[in-house]
Parts: C-alpha cells; sequence; structure tokens
C-alpha cells in the first residue's frame, strides 16, 4: 500500500483538487466502505442485506442532522437533483396562469424542467438577481398572485453567490408561495436548516460536498405537503405493507420512501454514508467555517493579482464554497492551471476555484501563483 492510499485524502498527493463543485473526489473512508461492500457482496452475495438496510437507515438519519429534517422519514433516496425537481414539477396540480419564479443563474437542472410546464400554459420567470438592492428583492419582484412556487439554487453553481433562504423562505410563506431549493453547492459545504428556511422542498445530489459518488441524492418535502405530490412512478419499493410480496392490497408509504419505486443503490448508499459520517464527526460547524475560511483567502490573494477581476461577492452570508475570477484569456488560464496540476472549471465566464474544509492552504497558494504567473 502507498503512503498516499493511508491519507484521509488520498488524492491530496497527487494534484491540487479545487473542484468540489462539480464532482468530489473520494475520502478514504468512502473508498474503504466501497471495496469492503464490494468484497463482501463478492464473497457471501446478499446474506448480508439486514445489515445493509441498518446502513441504509443511517444514511437517513445522518442526511436528516445534515439539514436539520425533523425526522429520517421525511429524506428520500432518489437518483440525482434533477429527479427530485421532476418528482415537484409534475407532482403539484398547476392551472393555465400560474408562474413560477426563479434567477438568471440557476444551473440547467433548475430551470429546463420548470420550462417543460410551458406545455402547460405555466410561465417560468427568471429574476436578474443584480436588478435590485439584493438579489432577493429581485426574485419578489417577479412575483405576483399567480406564483405558484419559487425556486432557486441555495448558491449559484457559477458566480458562487449565497442565497438568503430564510428571507425567501419567510416571503414564500407569508405569500402562500411554495418555496424549492436546489442545495447542491450548500449541503457538506455550509449548513442548511429545512426548517428555519420554511423549505417546502429540498434537493441535492451526494457527489459534490457531500463527498459521496454520483447517482444518489437526497429530496427532502416537507411532511405536510407530501401527500399533495402526484406521483408517476409505482413500485414494490414505495408501499405499505413493505417485504410482503404476497399480499396483493397496497397503499402508497406515508413517509418519503413514497417517492422510492424499486431497489435502493445499496452501493452507493454505502459510499454516501461513510462521506455523511465524515463530516458530521467533523462537525458541520468546523467544515463551514474552514469552506468559508479558504473561499475568503482565495478571494483577498486574487484581489491583489493585477488584471485578475473576482467575481464572488465576498460580503458576509453571500458566499460559501464558491471563488470565480476572470482575465482576458480565461481559457488560456484554465489551460495552464490543468497543465500544473490544478484542478478547476471554466464556469459563467470566469474560472472556478470550489476547494472543501480538508484542502490544505499550500495548495490554495500554489494554485493562486498559477494565476499571478500568467498574467504577470
Amino acid at each position: 500500500m502507498s503512503s498516499s492510499d493511508k491519507q484521509p485524502f488520498p488524492h491530496l498527493a497527487k494534484m491540487i483538487h479545487l473542484n468540489h463543485a462539480a464532482v468530489a473526489p473520494w475520502p478514504a473512508v468512502v473508498r474503504d466502505a466501497v471495496q469492503q461492500f464490494a468484497g463482501e457482496n463478492a464473497r457471501v452475495g446478499s446474506t448480508h442485506y439486514p445489515a445493509w438496510l441498518k446502513v441504509e437507515m443511517q444514511l437517513r438519519k445522518g442526511l436528516a442532522s445534515l439539514i436539520n429534517a425533523a425526522s429520517s422519514d421525511d429524506i428520500a433516496l432518489v437518483k440525482n437533483t434533477s429527479e427530485a425537481l421532476s418528482f415537484v414539477a409534475y407532482g403539484l396540480e398547476w392551472q393555465v396562469g400560474h408562474n413560477i419564479v426563479s434567477s438568471d443563474q440557476e444551473f440547467p437542472s433548475n430551470r429546463i424542467v420548470w420550462e417543460s410546464l410551458e406545455q402547460h400554459g405555466v410561465e417560468f420567470r427568471e429574476a436578474d438577481l443584480s436588478s435590485a438592492s439584493t438579489p432577493e428583492d429581485a426574485l419578489f419582484a417577479k412575483c405576483d398572485q399567480n406564483t405558484r412556487l419559487l425556486t432557486i439554487s441555495s448558491i449559484q453553481y457559477a458566480t458562487g453567490l449565497r442565497m438568503d433562504l430564510e428571507r425567501i423562505g419567510q416571503f414564500c410563506r407569508d405569500n402562500g408561495i411554495l418555496f424549492c431549493v436546489d442545495a447542491i453547492q450548500s449541503i457538506g459545504a455550509v449548513q442548511i436548516d429545512v426548517q428555519a428556511i420554511n423549505a417546502d422542498f429540498v434537493m441535492a445530489d451526494g457527489h459534490k460536498w457531500m463527498l459521496g459518488p454520483e447517482g444518489l441524492a437526497l429530496f427532502y418535502c416537507r411532511p405536510e405537503i407530501r401527500d399533495k405530490l402526484k406521483l408517476s412512478q409505482y413500485g414494490w419499493h414505495m408501499v405499505d405493507p413493505l417485504g410482503n410480496y404476497s399480499v396483493k392490497t397496497w397503499k402508497v408509504a406515508k413517509t418519503s420512501r413514497r417517492f422510492e419505486c424499486g431497489s435502493p443503490n445499496m452501493l452507493a448508499i454505502h459510499a454516501l454514508n461513510a462521506g455523511i459520517k465524515l463530516l458530521l464527526e467533523t462537525g458541520m460547524n468546523e467544515v463551514e467555517a474552514k469552506v468559508l475560511a479558504n473561499s475568503r483567502y482565495l478571494c483577498e490573494r486574487i484581489d491583489e493579482i493585477e488584471g485578475v477581476k473576482r467575481l464572488t461577492n465576498i460580503e458576509a452570508g453571500r458566499y460559501g464554497g464558491i471563488v470565480n475570477f476572470s482575465c482576458k484569456d480565461n481559457d488560456g488560464l484554465f489551460q495552464t492551471l490543468e497543465k500544473q496540476g490544478v484542478f478547476c472549471a471554466l464556469r459563467g465566464g470566469g474560472i472556478r476555484f470550489s476547494p472543501h474544509f480538508y484542502t490544505p492552504k499550500e495548495q490554495l497558494d500554489k494554485a493562486v501563483a498559477v494565476v499571478a504567473k500568467f498574467v504577470a
């Protein structure tokens, strides 16, 4: 076994990974969970399935804790954010003339599904987040008596702009508007409390800040409105009684399992459970503090470089783990960063850095040095 394999984050020995806003590298505990599950399955098949179900329950409880859901029954394990958004979009009853309010900065997952409802006479409205004194005011200005739902990313994937979710949630509650949050750039990086923000729906994949694999996401639906979402997928796993296959009569589960029509992704469940346990054992207070410190440090260093423009808002409460900046030749800088072993992304007209809580400051310094040398 190499020395890097013994490290909690093995990739740190080989690269500068500043791309958690895309797909995270697995920590050692996640890798080990996958290897252990695969080995066990290869040796004894599914004879340990009851133990696997306990891991699934651990994951639900961990995710509920991570977002402060009232119960693990409020957590559905689905394929991805887009599927969860589709459950909402095609589960609600719409009328011609209804509108949905969002922003002009959304990742396509939180835009395309709502645009598809235009065939049912539903208008999708995009607020220019820079058009008012605050991004929230820009959203509110687009709402009227026909607004059925407001959907927003908790942190914008390109600019890194962090929204005031509590203020938006209170506005929605006061005005009878449903509140949907794509939290994929928040959960695992900064703290989010679904009850405090009055969220009706929250969804997020596990493969970014939660340090898990692709193919597994959480879907939170406020329990008071859970049965108001019309279902479009049916199967053995979303009914009660569960596991009695000879029973001919059934009813839809009262819990969020109602959104899980078939067999669970047990491999991904074991992997994501390990990532969530790592975050919870570290403590989200500490995780958030370190994520924000890394972002703030990057912004301060970038601001020192002539010829580079920071695009991320560094005001308190307005940023998370994403830092975006631009220069005259973004493509050239991006290629140079890649050649120097800095893994990042081109997004939103700039270069996007997104380190996690564990990213060493020395690696941030090396990445910034590449930027400074390129524009010099």
